[in-house]
């Protein structure tokens, strides 16, 4: 401030050498207001040096509040510190004694626990807490398998009629109405028979029960008939009756594993195309089997009624044409009457053979298809597994059961058609036998005749 007063001093004092006298009021007024303003600026300062001061006690105050703060919390640390200590020690103190006034009660604590763990898992499983009226009986062995402290004496007992009536229920065969869960949506209530522990049965099947939605439901697949029928006869047994039963100790385990077995159907369709190709191919084979079968029986018949009646020939069988052809030709000479019934058998053969020589290509083009499955087959399983790799086996069953099961057909259809082939092929050259066989008796006997 004093520079700046400075300066206008010796800026008013030139411009009073360079002005007139006139000037000299305005200097004055100019002065005096540097004089105001000087006085203004001077009681500014105090008074902010006097906020600066209170500000300054009130954070000292606030400091000297905090350390105080901080003292006690470090003597009550210090306190709390050593109050944990002493509690440590005497929780070590009383676990030792309770240790010594437990005594062997220790070991049945451990015993409950483990009888506890061991039976939760049978009891919430078994088929027995699928009947109303035992469902809630795990809930006691969960609190006493979790269990912190020794058992009571009620607990105890609950624990042995548990067990005991695990025991109890288990040589029993009770029939009871139940709701059903289906397969396909819903419930159904049905009169269920219990067999112990082991089976559940209702009407004409078996049935499981699924612990972990607490529903009885059926099998997944209907069990063999043998099995249903067992079932169904102990369902309508009288009281004391003795009857025979499927039993499976595994508690449907075992049913299960054998309702996933693939039937005789399910192993079919596994051959797909290939498959139904070849059962075409042997339905075919056996039908041309069949009529040509009847064709040579037939005419094997009638040839029989016509050796019985040389005489008089009947064009329904093929004896019969060939008698009547040397009756027209008596009067030639052998070698012609030869020719002539040679031609006549010639022509009757291929009759007599129709549909033989289908049945032998028929039996040589079924392992051939079965072949060609099992070589689709095995390209689509190296393409899953290229797709797929092999860590499940199962994306690479169907094409496995694909290849295995239709060289199975294959061979399955060859064999009844080979069979069935041998058989009408004896029945045909049986009858160009006797043909063979007549008609070298017409030809021996016109030569004697033409000697004589």
């Amino acid at each position: 401030m004093k520079q700046v007063l400075n300066s206008l001093v010796l800026a008013a004092a030139l411009v009073a050498t360079s002005f007139n006298v006139s000037a000299a009021g305005e200097l004055d007024t100019l002065l005096e207001q540097v004089k105001k303003d000087r006085i203004s600026e001077g009681q500014l300062n105090k008074k902010r040096e006097k906020e600066f001061l209170a500000a300054k006690a009130d954070k000292q105050a606030l400091l000297n509040k905090a350390q105080k703060e901080l003292k006690d919390e470090k003597a009550r640390g210090d306190r709390l510190q050593k109050q944990y200590a002493q509690n440590d020690l005497t929780l070590i103190k009383r676990a030792t004694e309770l240790k010594n006034a437990q005594g062997t009660l220790g070991e049945m604590f451990g015993v409950v626990r483990r009888a506890a763990s061991n039976t939760i898992g049978s009891i919430t499983a078994s088929n027995i807490s699928g009947q109303p009226g035992y469902g809630d009986r795990s809930a006691l062995l969960a609190e006493l398998a979790e269990a912190k402290k020794l058992p009571t004496t009620k607990e105890l007992e609950d624990l042995w009629i548990a067990l005991q009536t695990e025991m109890t229920e288990s040589a029993k065969v009770v029939a009871f109405d139940v709701e059903v869960a289906q397969l396909e949506g819903g419930s159904v209530t049905k009169k269920v028979t219990r067999v112990g522990s082991f089976n559940l049965i209702a009407e004409d099947e078996y049935l499981i029960y699924n612990s972990d939605v607490g529903k009885i439901q059926p099998l997944g697949k209907a069990a063999d008939g043998y099995y249903v029928s067992s079932a169904n006869a102990l369902q309508e047994a009288s009281a004391g009756e003795l009857v025979p039963f499927y039993v499976d100790p595994s508690r449907g385990g075992i049913l299960r594993l054998n309702t996933q077995r693939a039937t005789l159907s399910d192993r079919y369709h596994q051959g797909g195309t290939p498959g139904y190709v070849i059962t075409v191919v042997l339905f075919l084979g056996l039908f041309i089997a069949a009529f040509s079968l009847y064709t040579t029986l037939t005419e094997s018949t009638k040839m029989k009624a016509q050796l019985k009646d040389t005489d008089n020939p009947s064009d329904d069988n093929a004896l019969g044409r060939i008698l009547k052809i040397y009756q027209e030709n008596k009067t030639t000479d052998v070698e012609n009457l030869e020719l002539k019934l040679d031609e006549a058998i010639l022509r009757e053969t291929p009759r007599i053979d129709r549909g033989i020589n289908t049945i032998k290509i028929l039996a040589a083009v079924a392992p051939l298809l079965g072949l060609l499955g099992t070589v689709i087959g095995m390209i689509e399983t190296f393409q899953q597994i290229t797709l797929f790799g092999t860590g499940d086996p199962k994306l690479m069953a169907g094409s496995i059961s694909m290849a295995l099961v239709t060289t199975a057909m294959g061979i399955i259809a060859a064999l009844p058609l080979i069979f069935v082939h041998s058989i009408v092929a004896a029945r045909a050259k049986s009858i160009i036998h006797v043909l063979d066989e007549q008609s070298a008796g017409i030809i021996a006997s016109h030569a004697e005749k033409e000697k004589a």
